[in-house]
């Protein structure tokens, strides 16, 4: 709690210096395809640059690749969901001013009537059976945070399947919404966040099949690049956003931010 109020202080603080001029009007923002591709960076930055002036340039990167970009300083903040990923971009000196931002779950979603009988299962069990069955599965394959997950769970399966050795293994080294169009057109199961695939499900010949399972929960961060690094990073409009973001106003936009109805994240910003 005192540390979410530090963060609220330093953000009415740089407020009122980006009001008096002192802050550059442009921050560059590298985040995950699934913020995207949902119309959530579009949202939410258009309601900042109302309340701020500052302009938000979005990067949408997979997670390994958003990191990688801001520990070459070539954005002001990253916005990520891979807390393993996170915790090392911390821990090497790129990253400071970390806040958790919001949530929503992972799901495994596979064609209509799920051939491989996977329903019922845990995340695990579930890509055991696809395996074993060698039903068509849809990979990431592109180091994002999704991808990070994806190969957790099949290490926990004790299983490492590569599309070099298993032609049911298709590796797509594309975002979620190319991703899941791949796995529609050609019938395969796929693991997705659930706020990208509740955006485009109309579109695709998908069904929902595992979720609610304990370990597809899908935390986001928001950090900062680390000027003592980076010179040329906006650090002031990084902390401003940081704490906008993570104030009141911002969570209740996430919130209230819905798609077909549905809504894709969930607050989460300590002492919203």
């Amino acid at each position: 709690m005192r540390k979410h109020l530090a963060v609220t202080v330093i953000f009415a603080l740089a407020l009122a210096g980006c009001e008096a001029g002192n802050a550059s009007k442009e921050l560059k923002v590298a985040t995950t395809t699934s913020t995207e591709n949902t119309g959530l960076t579009d949202f939410l930055g258009a309601a900042f640059k109302k309340k701020t002036g500052i302009t938000v340039h979005v990067i949408a990167q997979g997670t390994g690749k958003a990191l990688k970009s801001g520990e070459l300083g070539n954005v002001d903040v990253v916005l990520v969901h891979a807390k393993k990923l996170e915790d090392k971009f911390v821990a090497d000196g790129f990253g400071v001013d970390r806040q958790s931002v919001m949530y929503n779950h992972f799901l495994i979603v596979g064609p209509p009537g799920d051939p491989a009988g996977i329903k019922g299962n845990d995340a695990v069990a579930a890509f055991r059976k696809i395996a074993e069955k060698k039903a068509k599965f849809c990979s990431r394959g592109d180091n994002s945070g999704t991808h990070f997950k994806e190969k957790e769970i099949w290490k926990e399966a004790g299983l490492e399947p590569s599309s070099k050795s298993d032609k049911w293994y298709n590796e797509i080294g594309k975002g979620m919404n190319a991703t899941l169009t791949a796995a529609s057109e050609i019938g395969a199961y796929t693991l997705s966040d659930s706020g990208t695939f509740q955006a485009l499900k109309r579109k695709l010949m998908l069904e929902l099949i595992v979720e609610d399972d304990g370990n597809l929960y899908n935390p986001y961060s928001i950090i900062a690049v680390n000027p003592e690094k980076h010179k040329n990073v906006n650090y002031e409009a990084a902390k401003i956003f940081i704490g906008w973001i993570t104030s009141p106003e911002g969570q209740k936009l996430i919130e209230n931010y819905k798609k077909n109805g549905e809504q894709l994240f969930y607050p989460d910003a300590v002492g919203k």
